[in-house]
């Protein structure tokens, strides 16, 4: 079973915006973060991929989190940058609560990693990146979720989660 010890629970955000794979691009990412905040998007989750204290930067000030990709080379000092800025950084691994749903933050690039998630049927949803390509996907009782990417993609995509009502909408950035 996957052990919680980093556990975060936020017990007010309905609404997730999700974005991925922004691989540096820091004016799509800011084009897509203010598409999610004027579609009511109350905690911004990055699943990977963020690449540079300058995208970091975009979510200073943001009930936000992220967790790395396999294109995030420069991990520790990001990491220390993330902590100095006051972004939360949980690693390969997030597991994360918003109103009494467990989300399961991940890349999707750690294939046992992603199929011990899904397996083991404890979080409600699992949020991840690296494909590129959006998908809703149910596997039990756990909702997969890709948001599709911000950079290396015809079409780039990001998603609003409300955990309340269990609804998904996926929006394209310009």
């Amino acid at each position: 079973m996957l052990s919680s010890p980093g556990r975060v629970r936020y017990a007010a955000p309905m609404r997730l915006g999700i974005l991925s794979d922004t691989h540096d691009h820091v004016d799509v990412m800011a084009r897509a973060l203010e598409l999610l905040k004027r579609e009511g998007a109350e905690f911004f989750l990055h699943c990977g991929d963020i690449g540079s204290e300058r995208c970091i930067d975009l979510l200073v000030g943001l009930p936000a989190a992220f967790v790395w990709g396999n294109c995030d080379w420069d991990r520790a000092p990001l990491s220390r940058y993330a902590v100095d800025v006051g972004v939360g950084c949980h690693g390969t691994f997030g597991d994360l609560s918003f109103a009494n749903k467990r989300v399961a933050l991940i890349h999707g690039d750690i294939g046992p990693l992603k199929r011990r998630v899904l397996t083991e049927q404890q979080h409600a949803y699992v949020l991840q990146g690296h494909t590129h390509v959006r998908e809703d996907t149910r596997f039990g009782q756990t909702r997969l979720i890709n948001p599709g990417a911000l950079s290396r993609a015809a079409v780039k995509t990001v998603a609003i989660l409300d955990v309340t009502l269990d609804e998904l909408t996926f929006f394209q950035v310009d």
